[in-house]
């Protein structure tokens, strides 16, 4: 559950130094304390990996996971991230290892246009985190707030289930 945003009066030259850890790492940055943390990422930051195609929190292409939750991030504002734990696509990796779900949407032919893809990572690797062995359904469910241009629902669900502890897709 995120909290509201701490209280900051606005004028227009105000910044605000945002305190957070953004894939493990400590990160301090000034920020306009009326900006989203979609913003921060990309704008200040140039975390260019999360996506914005509605920017309206109902396509699911700018989903980070804060606190390990996914979060659309293009609703939150930056402010609202003070000492929490960001995990932007850009840290899903461990290094050069891919996570299980890149890897499996890599072999399952899950990536299409790509721009949805960021958003269905995040997302899905918070729902395997929750539930390692969720079934079709489930994974539809999970999957709900993210939407896909391109029709690929089918290999998406086979990707994520397995990435899943039965790997059976």
């Amino acid at each position: 559950m995120l909290e509201t945003a701490p209280d900051v009066r606005r004028d227009d030259t105000s910044t605000w130094t945002l305190r957070c850890r953004i894939n493990g790492e400590p990160v301090e940055v000034e920020i306009d304390p009326h900006e989203t943390i979609y913003d921060t990422l990309r704008e200040r930051l140039r975390l260019t990996g999360t996506k914005g195609a509605c920017l309206e929190g109902e396509c699911g292409s700018c989903t980070i996971l804060v606190e390990g939750e996914p979060v659309t991030s293009c609703l939150v504002m930056a402010p609202q991230m003070e000492g929490k734990s960001l995990v932007t696509i850009e840290g899903l990796a461990e290094g050069d290892q891919l996570h299980r779900v890149q890897l499996s949407f890599v072999e399952a032919g899950a990536v299409q246009c790509g721009y949805c893809t960021p958003g269905l990572l995040m997302t899905a690797a918070a729902l395997l985190e929750a539930n390692p062995r969720p079934n079709a359904d489930e994974v539809r469910e999970g999957l709900a707030g993210n939407l896909c241009r391109c029709t690929g629902y089918a290999k998406i669900i086979d990707a994520v289930i397995a990435a899943s502890d039965t790997g059976e897709a």
